[in-house]
């Protein structure tokens, strides 16, 4: 079904103008659309890559338009934690989930990118999406600011071994030496709820649809990336002046 639609847009573009300014029947149109198919196949393709292109330019077209609206929060949340360089001149947002292997996988590449450039601030949107899990060690990690651990925390958590349950977040918290019973308490904070509430709002806008993704600059970025890939993209944010 896909095709055949395609098939029948790319029809509709190499219709000339001009045949349906003169007012001849839909029979007699689609006659002239089969014969032009018929002595230049490779039309159809060409029509096709057009409709793509077109696409591809609406879609870029309203992810510009929704970063405009939403880049102060995005980038500006002062309810979002800040890693690496709060004063940095370039800022990479990461939407992630303790409990995605994807976020695990891509730990090092941040904090290689860290390394190599002293001068992003690298925002965290936690954004749990995979059940249960991922919504306790998300409001650990966010309570976890209010003992000033959030980071050595964070990390902690992305290097452990299986599922982020809240045992083995219990755990972990009294591994870095957090106050549990504190961090109970303030796991209840509204200021968790806000976060997670503006992560769902946000990736939604967006249209980002699992974890990790990106911000960086004006690029949209599902899925993992290497430190290269992140360390080139600060790089070409900044020279745009974002």
């Amino acid at each position: 079904m896909k095709i055949l639609l395609r098939l029948v847009l790319a029809s509709i573009l190499v219709v000339p103008l001009a045949v349906q300014a003169d007012g001849l029947s839909e029979d007699r149109v689609k006659e002239l659309v089969l014969e032009a198919i018929r002595e230049n196949p490779e039309i159809v393709l060409e029509a096709v890559q057009i409709i793509e292109q077109r696409e591809q330019q609406r879609q870029a077209a309203a992810a510009a338009t929704v970063l405009s609206e939403n880049r102060n929060l995005l980038e500006n949340d002062p309810n979002a934690p800040v890693l690496g360089n709060p004063e940095g001149d370039v800022t990479v947002v990461e939407f992630f989930d303790y409990n995605c292997p994807y976020c695990r996988r891509v730990k090092p590449h941040i904090e290689a990118l860290l390394e190599a450039d002293p001068n992003v601030r690298l925002v965290y949107r936690e954004w749990p999406i995979l059940g249960d899990g991922s919504v306790f060690a998300a409001r650990a990690a966010l309570a976890a600011r209010e003992q000033g651990k959030y980071e050595e925390f964070h990390w902690a958590l992305m290097g452990m071994a299986g599922r982020a349950e809240e045992a083995s977040v219990i755990q972990m918290a009294e591994q870095v030496g957090l106050d549990v019973a504190q961090l109970r308490r303030d796991m209840e904070s509204p200021e968790i709820d806000a976060h997670i509430a503006a992560s769902m709002e946000l990736s939604r806008a967006i249209g980002f649809n699992g974890t990790p993704s990106f911000v960086i600059g004006d690029a949209l970025v599902p899925g993992v990336i290497e430190a290269e890939q992140m360390i080139r993209l600060a790089e070409e944010a900044r020279a745009a002046g974002q």
